[in-house]
């Protein structure tokens, strides 16, 4: 009797799974011809805004490729793309509540967020640091004690920034901004002394600002952070068919070609050329495509 009832649970178990198995990514796109991408706004040059407000950028290129790929996959002749602004703070939570299918952007793959999502393969490491304004004479995180300083919300940079804040006893008061932009505003306009992100990030709002020499850069990288669009968890027929057109991308030159668009040519709406080689990093990521959250995976062996 008792082998019943646990076997009598199993399948109750099995059932109450069963619609949400049945109902993957793949399924849901193929049933309603559409997939839905997550933007930034302002994501310099991963996701952004351009002069007539479409969301454009690397990830962005990278999304639409993979679109083509579950086009594909899927048999569709057509697949309507719709598009929805996500935040920090929002990204995570659509895509894991099925609203959106995957997120474009500039998204660290972190343990702690595999536990809610998954991440495509890497396309881009970046690292934590901070700007500010020159005439602050601002070098390194010790310079800031007893500071304002802010970064952007629901970001693994913020958590980062929040503990080290603790574990230093660097007497920081930190604030938050819904976004990139807001957060760069706080510090031109005095309401901050330092703003701490991912560097890639911060030299994107540098380049396009009026006045791009008054900025300085900290010269420290603080964390490692790995790149990849964000996609749901536990659906591994979805995330085969977005790896492996990925991994695609970088086996045959694509992703290069992109990488040169938005970081070695100037790009809109103001023209301006970020002029950032690729890492060795990122080089090595291409020869060697990983998903793994460890930053350990991203650090290159020393010399000697």
């Amino acid at each position: 009797m008792k082998l019943l009832s646990v076997v009598f649970a199993a399948t109750l178990a099995f059932a109450s799974l069963s619609p949400v198995l049945a109902q993957g990514r793949l399924d849901k796109i193929k049933d309603s011809g559409q997939v839905t991408l997550g933007y930034r706004e302002s994501s310099i040059p991963f996701s952004y805004l351009d002069g007539e407000q479409r969301p454009v950028g690397y990830s962005m290129d990278i999304c639409h490729a993979i679109v083509d790929a579950v086009k594909a996959h899927l048999g569709l002749p057509e697949l309507n793309v719709r598009q929805v602004p996500v935040t920090s703070s929002t990204r995570i939570p659509l895509v894991a509540n099925g609203t959106v299918d995957m997120t474009c952007g500039s998204a660290t793959n972190n343990a702690q967020r595999q536990e809610q999502v998954s991440f495509a393969p890497t396309t881009f490491v970046t690292a934590t640091r901070f700007a500010a304004l020159k005439a602050s004479g601002f070098k390194d995180l010790a310079d800031l004690k007893g500071k304002t300083v802010v970064s952007t919300a629901g970001t693994s940079n913020l958590r980062w920034l929040t503990q080290a804040n603790a574990e230093q006893n660097l007497g920081l008061r930190i604030i938050t901004a819904k976004d990139h932009s807001e957060a760069f505003l706080m510090v031109s306009s005095g309401r901050a002394a330092a703003f701490f992100m991912d560097d890639i990030l911060l030299a994107g709002l540098v380049a396009n600002s009026r006045y791009a020499d008054d900025w300085v850069i900290s010269q420290k990288a603080y964390t490692i952070e790995p790149y990849g669009i964000i996609l749901p968890r536990n659906d591994p027929e979805f995330k085969a068919v977005v790896d492996a057109a990925v991994k695609a991308l970088m086996q045959d030159g694509r992703l290069d070609a992109l990488y040169k668009k938005w970081f070695l040519q100037p790009i809109p709406p103001r023209n301006i050329n970020m002029n950032w080689p690729m890492t060795p990093e990122l080089q090595r990521v291409i020869q060697n495509p990983t998903d793994s959250p460890d930053p350990a995976a991203y650090t290159l062996p020393a010399a000697g």
